[in-house]
């Protein structure tokens, strides 16, 4: 079992050391192909890489009905009072939701007799060489690292919600 420092750990000591090229795409699916590269603390010189497929599904905007429906399920009182509220008070108020899956088909890991920066150099040079607009490396915590992949989603979220809002208001979807 993880304590919260773990996860603090992870969030602190994760980084995306090639961003993809492309953002979450307004309208369809998007497939990030992910290399997390994190350092055996048990091992000198050696890395685990991980590879795989994060799948983003096409954002939605969720209006504050929408919301509080969602809101209610499952939830009591306070949750219902909170829905109430937000209809009356926020009716022009929309919520972005990205929803994001690990695709474990495309998953794989491997260890390597590498230091970390020695390794984390050669993939992104491999990336660089390559012609994936969707492919990243990010530097992580190999007991959590599954923590250091969401810490990358919520980069991506951050990235591409600007240009999402955009591509809707043009289509006059906002």
């Amino acid at each position: 079992m993880f304590k919260d420092h773990d996860f603090h750990y992870a969030m602190e000591n994760t980084r995306v050391v090639v961003a993809p090229h492309s953002a979450i795409e307004t309208f369809g699916t998007t497939r990030f192909h992910f290399n997390l590269v994190s350092e055996l603390l048990d091992e000198v010189d050696t890395v685990r890489v991980r590879t795989g497929t994060i799948e983003a599904e096409r954002p939605r905007i969720l209006t504050a009905q929408h919301f509080s429906k969602v809101l209610l399920e499952g939830f009591g009182d306070e949750a219902r009072e909170f829905a109430e509220w937000m209809e009356s008070n926020a009716s022009m108020a929309k919520i972005l939701r990205y929803g994001f899956q690990f695709r474990k088909t495309n998953f794989a890991e491997k260890i390597v007799k590498e230091p970390m920066d020695a390794a984390l150099g050669r993939i992104e040079e491999e990336l660089k060489r390559g012609d994936d607009p969707f492919a990243a490396l990010i530097a992580g915590v190999d007991d959590v690292w599954e923590v250091c992949l969401l810490k990358f989603t919520t980069e991506m979220i951050q990235r591409s919600a600007g240009e999402n809002i955009a591509e809707w208001k043009r289509r006059g979807l906002t």
